[in-house]
């Protein structure tokens, strides 16, 4: 019976693990360039004395759905769709490069430009400046421009370009930070031309009503694997209690046994009639 229960329990706690992917999809659907996260397990030995007669089951994160989103036009000059299989090149919270697909690009209070959740934006030398301006514009090979203040739009001066690598989806992970890093053997190449495009923002590829059903899914799935547990213990406890139930009714037949062997013999009153004599 334990071995039900533990099947039964170990996927009630993988269910919920695939819930809390799920919400976190559907609370992310209309995130600038969000990837679906996939809910995916794998199977690994329970380490231990004894007999290798269980197997845990283990979440593998970092997966996700390399499907490109919808492109939304805004026409602004800072908003950039990636394009093909690039990414754009940020600065995590740890000043190490990492990757996103969020091009809603704006420039901070100290003129750096950063990403919608404030990642530092990388150009081919490190963070991008842009110095005091009138205007600020981006081209699809990610070349930032500005017109100088106080030049009245006579000069335009190149600033940086925005580094964006191509790398295959497959050698992506995600981070808990939601930052994309390739993996060791991933191939990193520097995009080439045209690969941006500027004025249009990649939506989030959240298909909303397949993850509602993916919800519905597994909230059936959680109830079927509890009321296994529930039907497991009942059956062990069952289990657990004939012994004692055999036990008493054998040590109740010796009792009735021994009670009938010890008892008193039955006692009879003789009663002697009185002798009549004939006269």
């Amino acid at each position: 019976m334990d071995k039900s229960i533990y099947t039964a329990m170990s996927g009630a706690v993988r269910t919920l693990t695939a819930q809390s992917t799920v919400s976190n999809n559907l609370a992310n659907a209309s995130t600038v360039g969000f990837r679906a996260e996939l809910a995916m397990a794998t199977t690994a030995p329970v380490d231990g004395d004894g007999l290798p007669t269980r197997v845990a089951s283990t979440f593998g994160g970092g997966a996700f759905d390399p499907s490109v989103g919808t492109l939304m036009t805004t026409d602004r000059p800072l908003d950039v769709a990636v394009r093909g299989s690039g990414w754009i090149a940020v600065q995590d919270a740890s000043g190490e490069p990492a990757y996103t697909r969020n091009g809603e690009l704006q420039i901070d209070a100290l003129g750096q430009l950063v990403t919608s959740r404030g990642e530092l934006v990388l150009g081919e030398g490190g963070p991008i400046a842009i110095p005091p301006h009138e205007n600020v514009t981006s081209a699809d090979d990610g070349t930032v421009s500005v017109i100088p203040q106080g030049k009245g739009g006579a000069v335009q001066a190149t600033v940086a370009r925005i580094r964006v690598d191509n790398i295959q989806p497959q050698a992506m992970r995600r981070g808990d930070d939601g930052l994309f890093r390739p993996g060791e053997d991933a191939a990193v190449e520097p995009a080439a031309g045209a690969a941006l495009s500027v004025g249009t923002l990649e939506s989030s590829n959240v298909n909303l009503a397949q993850s509602l059903v993916e919800m519905i899914a597994l909230s059936r799935q959680f109830e079927l694997q509890v009321k296994a547990i529930r039907s497991a213990d009942a059956a062990t406890e069952a289990a657990n209690t004939l012994p004692t139930r055999a036990k008493f009714q054998a040590t109740t037949l010796a009792e009735s046994k021994h009670n009938q062997t010890n008892a008193a013999p039955a006692s009879y009153t003789h009663l002697t009639l009185p002798t009549t004599y004939a006269v």
